[in-house]
């Protein structure tokens, strides 16, 4: 009778686990299309926002109002003293305008500057009134409005998204995986087995590859048919760094479920290793917010070659020879956590 190879027997045994778990199908499959959803939606390519103003009114408000009108850009309201003052408190407008003579010669500017808007507010204003008043402009300007291909939030987005899901799914579809095995002393039954401890391993890591591939591909295929987020470059480039990826998380996860005796420990070892990169790798935003000394500690952590290389591919279309640095930290992160893990890891608990 011909004897079935161990790490796949292993790696199907993970498979059929994992599929009778209908709450972990959600988290890997459909949670990074919610995310995709709700963040494409809010920060969506949105015609010009209007800037709520008040104009006091008194007798020179009409002069002020019919001058702004012209404007597309402010949404004008005009209010008595009382109402005036309510309205600033509450934020319901950004600046409050008085004209003190139908000339426009003197107008008062009424603001809070440290509420976001307000300043950029006042300048749009008096620039427009200054212009009706006479004013000309001795710089020729033109605005032209930016729309490269892959410039948009949710193609920025997407990315970030991705590599998201590889790093939640190899530390909680690997590491929660094993612990679980532990404390149910499956390990130590297996350990009763002719096993090879590599070949378990592998077998997770396995697995959480074959999970990998559907949740990339619902994510990208949702992106295209709702947001338009194309790809611009060469798919098999991103498939290899989502597979360097996949390895990479999935041994972080063996490294971080090596020791962990209970559920409570390796979730906050999971948050602990998950959390700084959530902040600081450009998941939602690029990295470079942050100041230049960090940029490099930033670099070397595990999520931010895959991000910062899937950018690159997707929306730039680069080619994967340029992305030496980024290949390099990944190939470090997807083979030392895996042999540290192995030598360290606790198997008769």
């Amino acid at each position: 009778m011909q004897t079935q190879n161990p790490i796949w027997a292993l790696t199907l045994a993970r498979l059929r686990e994992f599929t009778r778990q209908p709450e972990a199908l959600f988290w890997v499959y459909f949670f990074p299309v919610l995310m995709v959803l709700v963040l494409g939606v809010a920060f969506r390519n949105k015609p010009q926002e209007t800037i709520a103003i008040d104009v006091l009114q008194n007798d020179f408000s009409e002069s002020v109002t019919s001058h702004l009108e012209e404007s597309k850009t402010f949404k004008i309201t005009v209010v008595d003293e009382q109402e005036s003052k309510q309205r600033l408190r509450t934020g319901k407008t950004l600046l409050l305008i008085t004209a003190n003579d139908a000339s426009l010669q003197s107008i008062d500017y009424q603001f809070d500057p440290a509420r976001p808007g307000s300043t950029m507010a006042r300048n749009d204003v008096d620039q427009t009134l200054q212009r009706a008043a006479g004013r000309e402009d001795v710089i020729a300007t033109t605005n032209v409005e930016f729309q490269e291909p892959g410039g948009r939030y949710v193609d920025f987005l997407v990315p970030g998204l991705l590599a998201m899901g590889l790093m939640g799914g190899g530390l909680w579809g690997v590491g929660f995986a094993i612990v679980d095995m532990r404390i149910r002393k499956v390990l130590k039954r297996f350990m009763a087995t002719p096993m090879k401890r590599t070949h378990f391993l592998i077998a997770m890591m396995c697995s959480r590859l074959v999970f990998m591939w559907p949740q990339i591909i619902i994510l990208l295929v949702f992106s295209y048919f709702v947001f338009g987020v194309q790809i611009y470059g060469n798919w098999l480039s991103i498939a290899l760094i989502i597979l360097l990826g996949a390895i990479q998380f999935a041994g972080i996860g063996l490294l971080v479920a090596s020791r962990a005796k209970t559920l409570e420990t390796v979730s906050g070892l999971m948050n602990l290793v998950m959390l700084p990169m959530w902040t600081l790798c450009g998941i939602f935003f690029s990295y470079e917010n942050f100041p230049e000394i960090f940029h490099p500690f930033i670099r070397w952590l595990p999520l931010t070659p895959i991000i910062d290389a899937l950018r690159a591919l997707m929306n730039e279309g680069r080619s994967i020879t340029t992305l030496w640095f980024e290949l390099g930290v990944m190939a470090v992160w997807a083979v030392v956590p895996f042999f540290v893990a192995l030598l360290i890891f606790r198997w008769n608990d």
